[in-house]
This record gives C-alpha cells, sequence and structure tokens, in this order.
C-alpha cells in the first residue's frame, strides 16, 4: 500500500511538472507571436467597433472603424468618414486583444496613395488636418494631384465647389504631414 502510494505521488508530481512544461512553452511561443504582429492586424480584427485613435500633433478622432489598409485606417463618425495614416497615430483606444491577418496579397499592396487618389478622382471637399512639430493647421480643399508621397491640395472656401477663381492656395503636403484627412458621408451635411 506504500509502495503504490510513493508511486501515485511520484506520478502525479511529474504529470505536475509536464503540465507546467507545456504552460510555460504555450506562454513562450505566444510571446513570440505577439513579437511579429504588427498593428494593422489588431485594427483588422476590431473592424465594426468603435475605437479612438489619439494623434501625435494632439487631435483625436472616435468613431466606428470601418476599414484597416497598408498604411491608413478608416472611421466613420455621424457626419463624416476619417483617413488616418498610421504614421500619424500616437495611440489607439478600444482595440480588442485579437488578431486578424491579411491574407489578400493585393489589399497588402494597397496603400495610402491609392486611398487618396480616389478622393482625388472623386473630387471630394476635404478637411485635411496637417500635423507636426510647427503645430496644427487644418485646411479645406479638393486634392488636385497625388504623387508618390505628397498631395497638392486646392484649398478654396469650405462649401465652395473647386474652380480656379475659388483656389486660394494650392498646397503641395507630403505624406509624413497629414494627420487625418474628413470627407462628408454621401448625403451628410
Amino acid at each position: 500500500m506504500r509502495w503504490d502510494a510513493l508511486f501515485n505521488d511520484i506520478e502525479s508530481q511529474l504529470a505536475e511538472i509536464d503540465r507546467l512544461s507545456l504552460d510555460a512553452e504555450i506562454n513562450e511561443r505566444a510571446r513570440a507571436e505577439l513579437v511579429s504582429l504588427p498593428v494593422e492586424d489588431r485594427l483588422r480584427a476590431s473592424v465594426g467597433y468603435r475605437i479612438g485613435v489619439h494623434l501625435l500633433c494632439g487631435e483625436s478622432v472616435h468613431g466606428e472603424l470601418t476599414h484597416a489598409g497598408a498604411d491608413a485606417l478608416v472611421l466613420d463618425d455621424e457626419q463624416s468618414q476619417v483617413l488616418v495614416p498610421y504614421a500619424a497615430v500616437a495611440r489607439y483606444v478600444g482595440l480588442g486583444r485579437h488578431a486578424q491577418a491579411e491574407n489578400s496579397a493585393v489589399r497588402r499592396s494597397i496603400g495610402l496613395a491609392h486611398s487618396l487618389r480616389g478622393l482625388a478622382r472623386d473630387r471630394a471637399e476635404l478637411a485635411v488636418t496637417v500635423g507636426g512639430a510647427a503645430g496644427l493647421v487644418r485646411l479645406a480643399g479638393v486634392i488636385d494631384r497625388v504623387g508618390s508621397d505628397y498631395i497638392d491640395l486646392a484649398v478654396v472656401t469650405p462649401g465652395e465647389v473647386r474652380r480656379s477663381q475659388g483656389v486660394s492656395q494650392v498646397s503641395a503636403i507630403p505624406f509624413a504631414g497629414l494627420a487625418m484627412i474628413r470627407s462628408r458621408k454621401m448625403g451628410g451635411l
């Protein structure tokens, strides 16, 4: 009887050591996986949820995350859609703990320039926030041209259609200076 109890005790100790070893290995693999996890995968898993985005320039925007692309995200609020380049973000609030990798090579290759070209093609009236060390500037206008790393924004009076005589200035804005771009939703004010 004593020998049975001794062997049972040794068996249970070995089983516990195996379980602890397996738990340690699982935790180590999870930590290693997190190291290679980009923030856009976390954002992609949060599409459809309301999040907050705090920008390096001090501004913040809140809304439903509707798109998480290669270089930027899109939030919807009541009246507008907001395009935010990842490079302009200081922190995110409200992301879940899950991640979702982008399996489509085509979607992975669609960057900020593609989105901006779509806005230029549509001649969308935009509110562009430019932020950096020099401060914050808000411009209203229409994108005239999109280069590889900049936009030309024709600055117009909000609500005015872009016409040559209505353009007060054309600003060349590097992508690195873009904090956020707000466009009205269809049918919005």
